[in-house]
Parts: C-alpha cells; sequence; structure tokens
C-alpha cells in the first residue's frame, strides 16, 4: 500500500494567492485561515514553503515589486525626464484600477495598516520604498547632469513630487476612483512638471 503524501501544489500560484490577500487586507488583516484557504493548502505546508507570516509577506512583497509595478522600471528607463514622470504616473494609474487583482498599492497599503509591533515587515516596505527613491532620484539627477531639466531643478523635490502623486493616487484607487479618474491625475501633475533646458529645446 502507497504511503499517503502531502497534495502537490504550485508554489508560484500559491504566493500569487497570499500577494492579494495581503494586498486586499494588509499584514495584520491577513489571517493563516485567510492565507492558507486562499493558496490552497494547510498551514504545515505554508510553513514549509514559504516559512512564517513574515516570510510569506517578505516573499509576497517581492513578487509584486517584480511583476506589478513593473511599470516603475519601465518608467526609469525612458529617454526624458518628463517621460520617466508620463509613464510613472500613467503606470500607476493602470495598475492600481487593474480589475485583475486588488485595487491600489500593497506598499502604501502596508505602510498604513502595520501594526508598531510589525517591524520586520515595517522594514521590509521602508526597503522597497528606499529602493525605488533612490533610483528615482538617481534618474532624475541624470537628466538634470545632461541638460534634459533646468539647472535649477532639484532631483529630491521632484521625486517626493512624483512619489507624492503615486501615493495620492494609490488612496483615490483604494475608494473608488476609475483608470480614467486617475489619468486625469496623471495629466494634470504632468503640466507642473518642469520644462527642460533651454539647451535642449
Amino acid at each position: 500500500m502507497a504511503i499517503g503524501r502531502p497534495r502537490a501544489f504550485c508554489a508560484e500560484t500559491a504566493l500569487d494567492a497570499a500577494l492579494e490577500v495581503f494586498w486586499r487586507k494588509g499584514f495584520d488583516g491577513a489571517s493563516l485561515t485567510d492565507l492558507t484557504e486562499a493558496m490552497g493548502i494547510n498551514r504545515p505546508s505554508l510553513y514549509g514553503a514559504f516559512g512564517n507570516k513574515e516570510e510569506l509577506f517578505r516573499k509576497a512583497l517581492d513578487r509584486y515589486v517584480t511583476v506589478k509595478v513593473a511599470y516603475i522600471r519601465h518608467a526609469l528607463a525612458a529617454d526624458s525626464a518628463y517621460e520617466v514622470a508620463e509613464r510613472l504616473l500613467t503606470g500607476a494609474a493602470e495598475m492600481m484600477t487593474d480589475p485583475s487583482h486588488p485595487v491600489g498599492c500593497l506598499a502604501v497599503k502596508g505602510m498604513a495598516t502595520c501594526s508598531a509591533e510589525d517591524g520586520p515587515v515595517r522594514e521590509e516596505l521602508d526597503k522597497v520604498r528606499e529602493e525605488y527613491e533612490t533610483a528615482m532620484r538617481a534618474r532624475i539627477a541624470r537628466a538634470k547632469a545632461e541638460g534634459d531639466l533646468s539647472p535649477d531643478a532639484d532631483p529630491d523635490d521632484l521625486m517626493r513630487y512624483l512619489t507624492t502623486v503615486v501615493q495620492g493616487m494609490a488612496i483615490q484607487a483604494s475608494i473608488g476612483a476609475t483608470v480614467a479618474d486617475l489619468r486625469r491625475v496623471a495629466e494634470t501633475a504632468l503640466k507642473a512638471w518642469p520644462a527642460r533646458s533651454p539647451a535642449c529645446n
């Protein structure tokens, strides 16, 4: 008689399911029961494949950064600073309202719902935020150095401007804003983007 073995499951599919739970409910709001039911596995399988809840969140966040917010990498690869901002804001509008997954932004929701006891989770979210800010600041600084922005443009201020708009879009998406609504926000924000250096016009 064959010895029974645990039911096989696709780790990637299970991780995607966990990501959606964390995205909808935040780290604190997502119970282990919520997670195992969505992932279609039991607790021993969850622990064996992904570690504890914090480690599962870390893996889900990595997947979110790699797959769901790939538009940020696309934006950073743009030829001009204006196109960086345009790709970032329009990409955010589309991703945050995509009906194939929860609305809004996992990172923004995660920071808003983390409790003081969730130190490791907040550290992971801070790490993601810092990596994004560093990359965006460096890309804007490069544009300034290349003459694509005026000499008085401040890369840190412009990075924070874009970040604030994107975070606001995430909140708007979470309370029902449509993709058309957020595209208009993006268009309005882009009107305030600084002009290119006169030498480049």
